[in-house]
């Protein structure tokens, strides 16, 4: 199942996109604006981002574009408006958009376009090379971004010895990388909550702002995985 970035600055549509593709079995990310959607994608690349057109702070065009400028638009994008014109669909496509889908959005429709849409393969536009930066103090300057993004692919790039088991099988922690792509998902995720909610002392709101989803994605997920929250804060305050 793919990973799924819904961004919609209206919240009802927002939890009923994110309930029909949950209930497919996908993971879906959800953010109200374009701020929101640039951090989702710099923390994870989605298989798939649903964009509204029509936003309050920068819209979905304009971020199109942006991400197309900065070589970061190598996932398939769906754009959504209830309002758009056939100029404003064109435009979106062009830049590389490769679907739109009109509201109100139907669940056949919404499954139709997403399932076409993962079967595209998108291969970002090339990245005007960036001039050399300047020298301070006879040394390369280099930007606080660039500098983020080293220090995220260092995190990122594991160690050989993580990677390979005793007995030449691969793992990664204790995550077998012979199992399918969605069971390593799950229990990768199965870890990543299980440490944030003994991190936060079981609180659900601040694992809810540490991970970025909203309470209710939250318990869905939790449920899904298997974790019984409750329980885990019970059994960690009677310790």
């Amino acid at each position: 199942m793919a990973r799924i970035l819904v961004v919609d600055d209206e919240i009802g549509i927002r939890e009923l996109l994110s309930e029909i593709l949950y209930d497919e079995g996908h993971t879906v990310e959800v953010a109200e604006n374009a701020a929101q959607a640039r951090a989702a994608r710099l923390r994870a690349r989605p298989d798939l981002v649903l964009l509204d057109i029509w936003m309050p702070d920068t819209d979905g065009v304009s971020l199109l574009k942006e991400w197309a400028s900065q070589g970061l638009l190598d996932m398939p994008v769906v754009m959504m408006s209830g309002h758009a014109t056939v100029d404003t669909a064109l435009e979106a496509t062009r830049i590389g958009a490769v679907d739109f889908l009109e509201k109100p959005i139907t669940m056949q429709k919404l499954l139709q376009t997403v399932a076409s849409g993962l079967e595209r393969v998108v291969v970002p536009p090339k990245v005007p090379a960036m001039a050399a930066a300047p020298r301070v103090g006879g040394a390369p300057a280099v930007s606080a971004d660039v500098g983020v993004v080293a220090n995220a692919q260092n995190r990122m790039q594991a160690p050989a010895s993580a990677i390979q088991g005793e007995q030449g099988g691969s793992h990664l922690g204790s995550i077998s990388l012979e199992l399918p792509l969605r069971e390593a998902r799950d229990e990768f995720e199965r870890i990543y909550f299980e440490y944030h909610l003994a991190r936060e002392n079981y609180s659900m709101t601040r694992v809810s702002e540490r991970t970025g989803l909203e309470r209710t994605h939250l318990y869905r997920k939790l449920k899904q995985l298997g974790i019984d929250a409750s329980a885990r804060r019970r059994s960690h305050n009677n310790q």
